[in-house]
């Protein structure tokens, strides 16, 4: 028996999370974990019921969307983000997209693209509501130019991009090198050899490359 894809919904509107839970119930590979109200339950929600997907909200109480990844990150939980919101600003897609989400859905067609979203996002593909597909081609023309037009990334090792990526889900040195089953040391001079490479200089330089470079790696 194939097993369903399960997640969960974090909106501080019952109606909403409503709407989409009758909506994703009704496709029988789909099964809605549980609700939750703001970034802060939605946490609790992934933590203690590991779903492979969570739809969020862009704008709740306590902890918004964009929060509530950001702590998902640092605890490393294994999940796939679907954002929800009103706003279409260009923007904000790039934001959400930095942050490695599998969709971003207006909610006034969330009712009509959710299953076909999470399908996406299930199968490891990123889904943009229609109306915003435009800003998906222009990141990606934008992430070609870039590749171009720098191409030292395209000199980094196989093991320094696995470490920059690392970098970018805000893991320290040691938890690199326990992950890799590497010394520490060594990967204090994978860092150094990207930062060399890519011409980085200052504190916080590798941090930030990794983090608005991270759909890149």
């Amino acid at each position: 028996m194939k097993e369903k894809i399960k997640l969960i919904i974090a909106d501080d509107h019952p109606i909403v999370r409503r709407g989409l839970r009758q909506v994703i119930e009704s496709d029988l590979d789909l099964l809605v974990l549980g609700e939750a109200n703001d970034g802060e339950e939605a946490i609790s929600l992934i933590q203690d019921l590991q779903p492979e997907i969570a739809i969020l909200d862009v704008d709740m109480p306590k902890m918004d969307g964009f929060a509530a990844v950001r702590e998902i990150q640092k605890r490393r939980l294994p999940v796939k983000i679907i954002f929800l919101t009103i706003h279409s600003e260009e923007d904000l897609f790039h934001d959400a997209m930095d942050l490695g989400a599998s969709g971003f859905l207006l909610k006034d067609n969330a009712i009509s693209e959710i299953t076909s979203a999470v399908r996406a996002a299930a199968q490891g593909n990123v889904y943009v509501t229609a109306s915003l597909t435009s800003y998906l081609l222009t990141r990606r023309r934008a992430t070609q130019d870039f590749t171009q037009q720098t191409p030292s990334i395209n000199f980094l090792t196989q093991t320094e991009k696995q470490v920059l990526k690392m970098v970018a889900d805000y893991k320290s040195s040691k938890e690199i090198a326990d992950e890799l089953f590497i010394h520490r040391r060594t990967v204090e001079n994978h860092r150094n050899n990207i930062s060399r490479k890519l011409d980085l200089r200052g504190h916080k330089a590798l941090l930030k490359f990794a983090l608005k470079h991270k759909h890149e790696l």
